[in-house]
């Protein structure tokens, strides 16, 4: 019965047609085709383009899509399920085993915005309740020139941020003009800190004597800290030999224990969330932000594994106990508390920051709030990329028990955040205290008792 209809419109089947209708804007039909297109597209469309055989009643049928009033619930389109089994492509569950398709064409994951209903109290907080340290600051450009301090300075002061933790992994000339400019400017002398990098770059013979002397240098120069240790360390960095630099390398031994003779934190990033190594199906949660940035995609036969690369840093974190170690993003445990909590019970050296993870912060208020509370100690705050519109998502999540609110990248999360209402004494923990018992490099004078 179709196929005269689809020679004459030029398609050979009807699989070239269903994927130029899908193609077509949603705009461009009227609602009546709409509604035939979607008893086609969604059930049909799915089915034909994928290979899929469905057990669908014969009112499904194309010959008879509707063109009135939707069909009403627990009538047409409807494809029975096993126990336990995913409904077909382009259908959803709506009854126990009973899938149907929408009768209209689905949305997109990027055009679907759907505005919230709820009713609650919203507490907005521009301005952290206490001053804060962001200890894993990249203030990009605004480090090179006075005009640019000025505009960080008065970022931070919109925010009660009160020092930024310069984590740009920069060492040598570039480290000592960041410090000259900074000790310089009589508004920010005391709002900036830097800390320094190592290259780790053909490790082999020699190369441990270099490294602990240009950290005694950079030291010397101002520099508070070690970091931030980018993931290239595990993932990438080759050794002189050409084989990859491990993280627990014990090449690197002397750096490690010339940190703690030292009494500076190394602040390391290892690694990138879980599902980076995952495949990019539809049930990776991270697959928009995998779509939109290929290059955060670890393929097996190229990268090591994401437990490969967990078990070489806690190996170091184990080796060096006398070592002050800052994990950063929460180690990427965010997901998973009770596996960050097992490795900071087992290693008292090892502190965290909450950098560009509150999206699993906020979508588990309850975990969240003990989990912080029974870590007030070692939990540091940092942002990770400075976007000074980003920090109030921050501040909100941490002091009000705020439901269900946006998170500020989308292509991070589809879900909202919850506020985790932390006590008083563990919000100035984790804003400043902390940072400033780890770090002596850091200004003393002038935080809240």
């Amino acid at each position: 019965m179709l196929a005269p209809i689809l020679q004459l419109a030029g398609f050979a089947s009807i699989a070239p047609f269903v994927r130029h209708i899908l193609a077509v804007p949603r705009s461009a039909f009227p609602l009546p085709a709409l509604r035939a297109l979607g008893a086609l597209g969604a059930l049909g469309a799915a089915a034909l383009l994928s290979g899929t055989t469905l057990s669908v009643a014969p009112s499904a049928a194309l010959a008879q899509a509707p063109s009135g009033p939707p069909a009403r619930p627990g009538g047409e389109r409807r494809v029975t399920i096993d126990a336990g089994a995913e409904c077909p492509p382009g259908q959803t569950e709506v009854r126990p085993h009973s899938c149907q398709a929408p009768e209209l064409p689905a949305p997109s994951i990027l055009d679907y915005r759907p505005r919230s209903t709820l009713v609650a109290p919203v507490h907005r907080v521009p301005r952290a309740k206490y001053p804060v340290i962001d200890f894993h600051g990249h203030p990009q450009g605004l480090l090179d020139a006075n005009d640019g301090l000025e505009r960080l300075g008065d970022a931070l002061d919109s925010l009660n941020v009160r020092v930024m933790v310069a984590a740009n992994n920069v060492s040598g000339d570039a480290l000592r003009r960041t410090v000259a400019l900074v000790r310089a400017s009589p508004r920010m002398r005391d709002r900036v800190r830097v800390l320094t990098g190592i290259d780790f770059r053909n490790v082999g013979p020699g190369w441990a004597e270099r490294a602990v002397a240009q950290l005694e240098a950079d030291v010397a120069a101002g520099a508070v800290g070690v970091g931030e240790i980018s993931k290239s360390f595990g993932l990438s960095i080759r050794k002189a030999d050409g084989t990859r630099l491990r993280i627990d390398d014990p090449a690197l031994d002397p750096v490690w224990q010339a940190c703690a003779r030292l009494g500076i934190p190394v602040f390391i990033h290892t690694a990138d969330p879980q599902e980076f190594w995952q495949p990019i199906d539809y049930h990776n949660e991270r697959w928009l932000e995998l779509a939109l940035f290929p290059r955060r995609r670890y393929p097996p036969e190229e990268f090591p594994s994401f437990e490969e690369l967990m078990t070489e840093r806690d190996a170091l974190l184990r080796r060096h106990p006398r070592t002050t170690f800052v994990i950063a993003h929460m180690g990427w445990h965010a997901n998973d508390l009770g596996r960050l909590a097992k490795l900071m019970e087992a290693l008292p050296n090892v502190h965290t920051e909450v950098g560009a993870v509150l999206y699993d912060i906020g979508r588990q208020p309850r975990a969240a709030h003990d989990f912080f509370v029974r870590f007030q100690d070692r939990i540091l705050f940092g942002k990770d990329a400075f976007q000074p519109e980003e920090y109030p998502y921050y501040w909100r999540v941490f002091e009000t028990r705020d439901d269900y609110f946006e998170y500020y990248r989308p292509y991070h999360a589809f879900w909202r955040l919850y506020g985790i209402d932390l006590p008083d004494a563990v919000l100035r923990k984790v804003y400043y205290q902390n940072a400033l018992r780890i770090t002596a490099g850091l200004p003393r004078a002038g935080w809240p008792r």
